[in-house]
């Protein structure tokens, strides 16, 4: 039996394993079928079906690292996953731990004292905040990562008057990041989000998506209530993957004066 066919059978045991009752993620899964494995896995049934059927013989170090999660490896059998389909190449490490935040860039967000202001990664990871931006996330769900935020707060449709075009920019940006990015955490993150959101699932397969992404947020505070805020994206050049989210208000206007008393109120909170 050659490599492939070794490979395919390693898959199917390890999914029927699941399908006796282990868990992923929030739910206990009662019977996982090729085609649930690779909407987890973020690939089509068909080639994950060439993988079981061992006609796929060198999937990509994306959907290794993918596979090691939806199938619950650890680490012996993800080492025995790398060696049916790459004998030649180790599992790339967890790193664990994300890139610090350099002072200067911790300085930088905090100076935009007046408009609130986020550090972003790639996949929306919240790095650091400045006080009127944690403030304007407190109390939602998924603060840390604004994909998990749109998709899965319950609140979040309220938060985002316009949830709508918020949600579909997002699953834009996401395909976006993913064709660029060779990231075991961006398949998983896709993952996540395609088992526990029906409105991800509907808009990553390309129904109703809605690329109009408007440079207005028009969002609803549990505080100050209604606000209209300019957002804008500055990359960082030398640290690629990382940009400012900056939200500004029009000057004089109800917003700014909301923002004002939502610094007030954060501060007094603290």
């Amino acid at each position: 039996m050659d490599n492939s066919q070794l490979l395919g059978d390693f898959l199917r045991t390890r999914r029927e394993a699941l399908a006796a009752g282990q868990v992923i993620g929030p739910r206990e899964t009662l019977g996982l079928s090729r085609e649930e494995i690779a909407l987890l896995t973020g690939i089509s049934t068909a080639s994950y079906v060439r993988l079981e059927d061992g006609t796929e013989r060198h999937p990509s170090e994306r959907v290794l690292g993918s596979l090691v999660r939806v199938l619950d490896l650890n680490r012996p059998a993800t080492a025995r996953l790398w060696e049916l389909a790459h004998p030649l190449l180790r599992p790339r490490p967890e790193t664990g731990e994300r890139e610090r935040i350099s002072p200067r860039l911790r300085r930088l967000v905090d100076t935009c004292a007046d408009t609130p202001t986020l550090l972003c990664d790639r996949l929306m990871n919240v790095r650091a905040a400045n006080c009127l931006g944690t403030a304007l996330l407190d109390g939602l769900g998924h603060a840390d990562n604004l994909f998990r935020l749109v998709f899965l707060d319950p609140a979040a449709p309220d938060f985002f008057q316009e949830w709508q075009h918020i949600a579909g920019a997002a699953t834009e940006s996401l395909h976006t990041v993913r064709g660029q990015l060779e990231d075991p955490h961006v398949t998983a993150l896709v993952g996540e989000l395609s088992e526990q959101s029906r409105d991800f699932r509907r808009l990553w397969a390309g129904h109703d998506l809605v690329t109009d992404a408007h440079k207005v947020k028009r969002l609803r505070h549990r505080e100050v209530g209604n606000l209209t805020l300019i957002c804008d994206l500055f990359d960082i050049d030398h640290v690629p993957g990382q940009h400012l989210v900056v939200f500004h208000a029009e000057p004089d206007s109800p917003t700014e004066h909301a923002l004002a008393l939502l610094g007030s109120l954060a501060v007094t909170t603290v």
